[in-house]
């Protein structure tokens, strides 16, 4: 028993004299996780894109938010720059706010090269990766059980860009 105590408290004097910095280093993200139903998934994605600055770039398979839509045309007319790249399946599908976007002045494109571009991802800033099973609709919040996870990581980020990319480079530019 006073062996079991020393070494416990050998261990607590070890960890303890690890420096902070190095301590912090163990957790590399800060992440937040949502599920719904009313989990708070849109108010997180909202909350968000209101505090983007440069950027904001999104991929989405069903997309009939009306929050997060208005949030992606406030950060618009602040001047982050928004562009969205949605399923084939938005550009008639019912409720779909493909056009409000488009009529706002935001860069829609068609990703029509797969059978379903079934991604729901959000890229902010370089740093903040929106991401999760949570489409970016009403049901998705009230109905659904989905999960959301929003994860602030530079690396992460980049990887997420860079599939960004690649996909829009395939995609079609919709016209109103």
């Amino acid at each position: 028993m006073r062996k079991n105590i020393c070494c416990i408290v050998v261990l607590i004097i070890i960890f303890l004299s690890i420096p902070a910095s190095l301590q912090a280093k163990q957790t590399a993200t800060d992440e937040q996780v949502y599920f719904s139903p009313k989990g708070g998934c849109t108010e997180a994605i909202v909350k968000n894109l209101d505090q983007a600055e440069r950027y904001v770039l999104v991929q989405a398979y069903s997309f009939t938010s009306k929050p997060i839509a208005e949030a992606l045309v406030d950060a618009h007319k602040r001047g982050v720059k928004v562009k969205v790249l949605l399923d084939k399946s938005q550009r008639n599908g019912k409720g779909s706010k493909l056009s409000l976007l488009a009529e706002a002045g935001i860069p829609v494109s068609i990703d029509t090269k797969h059978s379903i571009a079934h991604n729901k991802v959000m890229i902010i800033d370089g740093v903040t990766v929106i991401t999760g099973s949570f489409n970016f609709t009403s049901a998705a919040e009230d109905k659904n059980a989905e999960n959301l996870l929003v994860v602030r990581d530079k690396v992460i980020a980049r990887k997420y860009r860079n599939n960004w990319n690649k996909h829009q480079k395939h995609s079609e530019l919709y016209q109103i």
